[in-house]
């Protein structure tokens, strides 16, 4: 199958390439509309600030075509900051608004833990993924071959707060708080981590996700 690849400027996207290849997967990297509209599955990548994000997705005229292809209910994974974009808004220097795909606000993530004591941000760590909601735990969603606990790799500032708690596939605790790992809403999903980056668990996701882009 082929899985189309969305370059706005801000996106790591030789590994994102690499771990979809790893399964045989063609992919297309693309800045243009035309190739948005006509993809059968999409992922949206991206490092840096959200602002900056959303910026170059309405730079390259990419903003419409995406919530098109959303709305048809194509597969869409986004990554690190392209997750974060999925969502209404961001808080990160001002408020921004995002694609509004997933219903919620992008906020940043406290520097006092929850018993108030200083805590590193940025969160970059190795963290387990547990199910989100009131799942039990992954069965029939793009982390079906995850098992609660396993580790994930992250590195982000600012965390993403669904509106809707069963939006919110998979968290994990930094801080003794909860933070949204992984959130999704019809064929739209988006993971805080990076699964291009977590060794073979990211592996698996990936390889579900083209196993339900392809149903």
């Amino acid at each position: 199958m082929k899985v189309t690849i969305i370059d706005y400027g801000l996106s790591n996207l030789l590994s994102v390439q690499h771990a979809f290849a790893h399964f045989g997967a063609e992919t297309l990297l693309t800045s243009k509309p035309e190739d948005v509209l006509a993809a059968d599955a999409l992922v949206l990548p991206g490092v840096g600030a959200f602002q900056d994000g959303m910026a170059g997705l309405e730079k390259l005229g990419l903003v419409e075509p995406i919530r098109q292809k959303a709305a048809a209910g194509t597969p869409l994974l986004g990554i690190c900051l392209g997750m974060q974009m999925l969502f209404d808004e961001s808080e990160e220097f001002g408020l921004h608004k995002g694609l509004g795909l997933i219903p919620g606000r992008v906020v940043k993530i406290p520097d006092t833990d929850a018993d108030g004591c200083p805590q590193r941000v940025p969160h970059i760590s190795w963290n387990p993924l547990y199910p989100g909601g009131s799942r039990a735990d992954f069965g029939g969603t793009v982390l079906a071959a995850v098992q609660p606990g396993e580790e994930c790799y992250f590195i982000h500032s600012y965390e993403a707060k669904p509106t809707d708690e069963t939006d919110c596939l998979a968290f994990t605790v930094y801080g003794g708080r909860r933070i949204c790992a992984a959130a999704t809403h019809g064929s739209v999903l988006g993971c805080q981590f990076h699964p291009e980056k977590s060794g073979e668990v990211g592996l698996k996701i990936i390889e579900e996700f083209m196993k339900l882009a392809d149903r």
